[in-house]
């Protein structure tokens, strides 16, 4: 079995032992994408153990956009590498 379905796995029985259907654990993990962001919205059910499904849905949001934050900041760190490197190659 591969990391990703692991993590799925671990996330999907965090949600259904918080008395949630399946298909939200399923639901999130496909918009996650990624074994990391899935521990860490697993590792926050467990911890936090929220009684309703708007802060779990809350939660992945929040990791979603931090997740996004980052892609964003990394493209903009390597555009402004290249733009350095263009403006270099004629010095």
């Amino acid at each position: 079995m591969n990391e990703w379905n692991i993590a799925r796995n671990r996330l999907v029985d965090a949600v259904v032992e918080l008395g949630f259907p399946q298909q939200l654990g399923d639901a999130m993990a496909q918009q996650l994408g990624s074994p990391k962001a899935m521990d860490r919205l697993t590792s926050y059910l467990v911890n936090v153990q929220p009684h309703s499904a708007e802060l779990i849905v809350d939660e992945m949001l929040a990791i979603s956009s931090d997740i996004s934050a980052w892609k964003d900041k990394k493209e903009s760190l390597a555009a402004n590498a290249n733009y350095n490197d263009y403006l270099n190659r004629d010095l």
